[in-house]
């Protein structure tokens, strides 16, 4: 009845109700341009031709596209160039000082990068869907390009670009007036939307004797056993003490309380394995429509499930958490901001060795969580790809899934609860990735 009744409280807030519709309304609408065709392609010939050719690369992308991709629709890019841009902004941070510096700024400074981010999506957008197009042309024969030529490449330059930048305004729109985060969102939406066509997939294949219930069953259990440790890990922390000194000013004394400085064991939330698999995994698919036999082995050998693509996967996973963490948790200006308001950790004394203190225990965290992220994203996928499931429903979908789930219910009980409305558990509040 709790979970029933806070339910029930979502309705009763009119900001809230709002926020909820607006995001399933532009969802919708996202989800509606997943099936509008681009112009000039034939897309179901093209969608049998590139399943087959793609393999295990195209279904990874599919997902994130939610299946626009293998039909080269207008959202055919998904959101991939967004997520690309940000990679490289977020790199210039570090490498360029002027970018780095725009970065402290505060909201200026980040409206600032968030044009350059768009800049940069447009770009990537338009390279790529001119790839596409290109590469469409030579190898359709007639069959997948109705009538091949500059203006076929422009137009679907153009519509592929705007597409892109369509659903990139969906989500900066779901982000400042829905609920949860739009870009995440619209992956999540991607992913959930091929759970019932895998679910009548894997049904055909046990009534065909293909799959047995027993293997489907170890699925299921294996699926939920990794959902209920993402939710433990996501949720989990390291709470460090910090005592607040007493100050007297005039005839008031402030301070003396204490109270705990949370570092979340997964900083970096879905972030890692999304910038490790479109680093991979976008060479390797150009490479798999090359027709030159040392490119097709490269592409082989870079295949989920193989050697070299874990080494690299995990490498590069460890890379972006690290790196991510650095980027949103910056322990010298928490020591500082520490120091200035009299706080102290106990037994440490406060300014540099307070920062290295958090260095460390962050370091360590960080190193955790990466290993964690590197078993929940890899070792389902390993077992998919060996056992020959018909559905692409790796640990990184299943990371992708529960993360935003976390973060979105997360936001909908601030709401709640800053209104006096009970949250979804009675004990203890649900905490989003970076809480």
């Amino acid at each position: 009845m709790g979970l029933l009744s806070s339910f029930q409280n979502i309705f009763k807030i009119e900001e809230l109700k709002r926020r909820i519709f607006y995001t399933l309304a532009l969802l919708t609408v996202y989800r509606v341009g997943c099936h509008v065709p681009t112009p000039g392609i034939n897309g179901e010939e093209l969608s049998k031709f590139l399943t087959d050719k793609g393999g295990a690369f195209m279904g990874f992308f599919d997902m994130f596209s939610g299946g626009a991709l293998s039909r080269v629709t207008i959202f055919a890019l998904g959101i991939m160039p967004y997520i690309s841009a940000s990679i490289i902004m977020q790199l210039l941070t570090v490498v360029i000082p002027a970018i780095g510096k725009l970065a402290k700024e505060g909201e200026a400074g980040k409206k600032k990068i968030t044009r350059y981010t768009r800049y940069g999506t447009v770009v990537i957008s338009a390279i790529q869907s001119f790839g596409i197009a290109a590469g469409l042309e030579s190898m359709s024969n007639g069959v997948f390009v109705q009538n091949p030529g500059w203006s076929f490449r422009l137009i679907t330059m153009i519509t592929l670009t705007a597409g892109t930048a369509f659903i990139m305004w969906l989500g900066e729109q779901i982000t400042e007036r829905g609920i949860g985060n739009g870009i995440s969102l619209i992956i999540f939406a991607g992913i959930v939307a091929r759970f019932p066509q895998a679910i009548v997939s894997t049904i055909r294949l046990m009534q065909a004797g293909e799959l047995s219930i027993f293997f489907v069953l170890f699925l299921v259990v294996m699926m939920v056993g990794v959902i209920g440790a993402i939710i433990m890990m996501e949720r989990g922390q390291r709470k460090i003490p910090v005592q607040y000194a007493k100050r007297v000013v005039g005839k008031k004394v402030f301070g003396g309380q204490s109270t705990h400085l949370p570092l979340k064991i997964n900083t970096a939330g879905v972030i890692p394995p999304i910038f490790a698999s479109s680093i991979i995994m976008f060479p390797a698919t150009i490479a798999g429509f090359i027709a030159i036999p040392w490119v097709q082995s490269i592409a082989k050998q870079l295949s989920p499930g193989t050697v070299i693509y874990t080494m690299l996967y995990v490498s590069m996973i460890f890379f972006f958490a690290y790196f991510y963490t650095a980027i949103v948790f910056n322990p010298v200006d928490i020591a500082d901001n520490l120091k200035k308001y009299g706080g102290y950790v106990p037994g440490i004394r406060p300014g540099q060795k307070t920062s290295e203190y958090l260095y460390r225990v962050l370091s360590r965290l960080t190193f955790v969580g990466a290993i964690y992220l590197a078993l929940v994203c890899v070792i389902p996928e390993v077992l998919i790809n060996r056992f020959g499931v018909p559905f692409y429903f790796g640990g990184t979908s299943l990371l992708i899934a529960v993360g935003v789930a976390l973060d979105t219910v997360s936001q909908i009980e601030s709401h709640l609860v800053t209104r006096s409305y009970d949250g979804f558990l009675k004990k203890g509040r649900i905490r989003g990735r970076r809480s």
